[in-house]
């Protein structure tokens, strides 16, 4: 399961998604390196609860790994029975809040209106995950933030090495990345340096304004 703390400290969370099975230990191997703790492999990734698997095994506890992009109750229940620790969705499944809700699991469903983020935050879960954030900015966080101070948004989309402390100055708890960092072209090509480069990156601008 994942350890809220633990990603409280280091609020970032990697997406990988159209991931190839063949590519998941590097992948694992250099975020580790990078320094990141969090990385999700999304549901309609082709053999996804397989991947996520593999990516447990391969972790050993170094990484805290979840399931993006779960839909139904049946995405659900392959992502925990092959081992996610945590639940993302692109917005509010009321069926999957709740039992994540109900067991303790750590879920991050999608919102973006302020209804949607109401609604979202008083279902239970743990983050509510602003996609995509990149079309307003930090600037969005911020405006969220004055009515909804006690809630707690992950900026997902957009997110970079010179606007990430931005998201986190307006008021974000966490910010998730994908595309950017784990590109299509680097991870075929096996060039695995710029995406820990890449993440090392980010890293060094979320903590540079702590």
């Amino acid at each position: 399961m994942m350890e809220i703390e633990r990603f409280r400290e280091l609020p970032l969370m990697g997406i990988l998604r159209g991931v190839q099975s063949d590519s998941i230990d590097s992948i694992i191997e250099t975020a580790v390196t990078s320094g990141l703790q969090t990385i999700e492999i999304t549901m309609n990734t082709p053999g996804a609860p397989d991947l996520i698997r593999h990516a447990v095994r391969c972790a050993r506890g170094r990484l805290m790994i979840g399931a993006g992009t779960v839909l139904t109750s049946d995405h659900l229940n392959l992502a925990l029975d092959a081992g996610a620790g945590f639940i993302v969705s692109p917005m509010l499944i009321y069926d999957v809040v709740e039992y994540c809700r109900d067991n303790d699991i750590p879920v991050f469903p999608g919102a973006f209106t302020p209804q949607e983020i109401y609604n979202v935050w008083i279902a239970g879960a743990t983050m509510v995950k602003v996609f995509p954030s990149n079309f307003f900015g930090p600037d969005y966080i911020k405006e969220i933030k004055g009515p909804f101070n006690s809630i707690e948004l992950m900026a997902c989309g957009g997110v970079t090495p010179e606007n990430i402390r931005a998201y986190f100055d307006c008021g974000a708890s966490a910010v998730a990345f994908g595309g950017s960092i784990f590109r299509e072209d680097r991870i075929k090509a096996g060039d695995f340096d710029s995406i820990g480069m890449s993440i090392k990156a980010l890293i060094s601008a979320y903590k540079s304004g702590r």
